[in-house]
């Protein structure tokens, strides 16, 4: 593995180097990284992937990874409001269209992939649905978009992975006996402990955690290195503690995620407002500095996401040199668009936004680290064999044709889109 960790590390300095002029010419870090993991993957043994990726150490750092970004997804959406300052739009997105999604790919999965059984193709709809803009990370930031759709595709991306996982953890201990078949009541009574240990850890831990942050910051004993090393602290510490307690760990770490940045931006903007109200005092940063808390943990999941996206690499030479069936393609390509499109703009029916906006949040659904994780859990956690393998295939086509068609192309569609849509409600013509 010495090869490929060297071409990794070789990999990330370069990207980190050139990135303006990778940016520039639309080559995000997953795709550089993913054509370095396609290099590496000429360098080891023929089974040497699929010795390394299918342990429990992967198992037990993919979901690590996994606590940490629903951590820091659950911390997208600051300044103390859960929903974002327009709620309406993402509980459509969170509450009808990404069920609809689900069921729709599991249906689509039945029809194409038969044989795998409704189960497995709840994990592998699990794995297809959830949105993450890191192949696309400057979408939603991009002003070309109407403010209200960056709001709601940031927010549904911060949201939908942490909503998921419980429906992933159902379907993984229903899909992955390799003794029994358990009914989907025994699964389900197997799963709810597990999540609700979950829920009630990552509560009481980003309660406590965002409390003893806050009272430290006020007594002046923290400096702005350690709050950030204390925030990167927290979805790790709620992780081990979950796990420990015989609950789900990534469950935890979402919950803990949303309720220490809720905590964490009221208690911040309360001693900003405090401040303000002294006449004498110091003129505060408290507000601004609470957002700086989180800078060191961006900066370590950005590097971790990079990471994943070179074993993307990896995994795309073992897997596609295999072959794959029409199925998985058709599925694939249905998932990206259709299983997406479809149930947002039934979800958005009646609502305040218009044709294009509508067609906006739609089409610009990436998939990446998140799809990466959940499948690399599917492929350790499965039935050794087509199951599997199938797991890790479609997540490797996703991820791949997600990056390829979402990193290059959202950002053209975007702006070409929202120009539209400014022109039309200026009145000028559409031609």
């Amino acid at each position: 593995m010495i090869p490929a960790l060297i071409l990794a590390g070789v990999a990330v300095a370069l990207r980190s180097l050139l990135a303006g002029w990778f940016d520039r010419v639309l080559l995000g870090a997953p795709v550089v990284m993913v054509l370095a993991g396609v290099a590496a993957a000429f360098a080891l043994p023929g089974d040497a992937l699929a010795l390394t990726l299918n342990t429990q150490v992967a198992q037990r750092v993919a979901e690590l990874l996994l606590a940490v970004l629903l951590f820091v997804g659950a911390t997208a959406v600051r300044g103390g409001r859960l929903w974002g300052p327009a709620p309406g739009p993402v509980l459509r997105l969170l509450f009808l269209a990404m069920p609809l999604s689900l069921a729709a790919a599991v249906g689509t999965g039945l029809v194409l992939l038969p044989e795998l059984g409704w189960a497995a193709l709840l994990v592998l709809a699990c794995v297809v649905v959830p949105i993450d803009f890191a192949p696309a990370e400057g979408v939603v930031r991009d002003r070309a978009l109407p403010h209200r759709v960056r709001t709601a595709l940031n927010v549904e991306s911060g949201y939908n992975d942490g909503i998921v996982s419980p429906i992933f953890l159902f379907a993984l201990i229903l899909a992955s006996d390799r003794t029994r078949q358990d009914s989907p009541t025994e699964a389900l009574t197997t799963a709810v402990p597990f999540a609700l240990i979950g829920v009630g850890v990552g509560l009481v831990t980003g309660l406590l955690l965002g409390w003893l942050l806050d009272r430290a910051s006020r007594l002046h004993a923290t400096t702005e290195a350690s709050r950030r090393v204390f925030v990167l602290c927290t979805p790790v510490v709620t992780y081990a503690v979950a796990v420990a307690l015989g609950g789900t760990g990534f469950v935890a770490s979402f919950v803990a995620g949303v309720a220490f940045c809720y905590l964490h931006g009221v208690l911040a903007a309360r001693r900003a407002r405090r401040a303000r109200e002294q006449p004498d005092a110091a003129p505060t940063t408290a507000y601004r500095l609470a957002g700086a808390d989180y800078h060191l943990l961006t900066e370590v999941t950005s590097l971790a996401t990079m990471l994943m996206w070179f074993v993307v690499g990896l995994a795309a030479v073992a897997t596609l040199s295999e072959g794959v069936t029409w199925q998985a393609v058709v599925y694939t390509l249905l998932a990206l668009t259709v299983l997406r499109l479809g149930p947002v703009l039934l979800a958005f029916t009646g609502s305040r936004f218009d044709r294009r906006e509508r067609l906006l949040v739609g089409l610009l659904g990436p998939r990446g680290t998140t799809s990466i994780v959940f499948g690399l859990l599917a492929f350790n956690t499965l039935p050794t064999g087509p199951v599997a393998d199938l797991a890790l295939t479609v997540t490797v086509l996703v991820v791949l044709v997600s990056a390829l068609v979402h990193g290059t192309g959202a950002p053209l569609l975007a702006r070409a889109l929202a120009v539209r849509t400014r022109r039309l409600r200026r009145g000028a013509p559409d031609g």
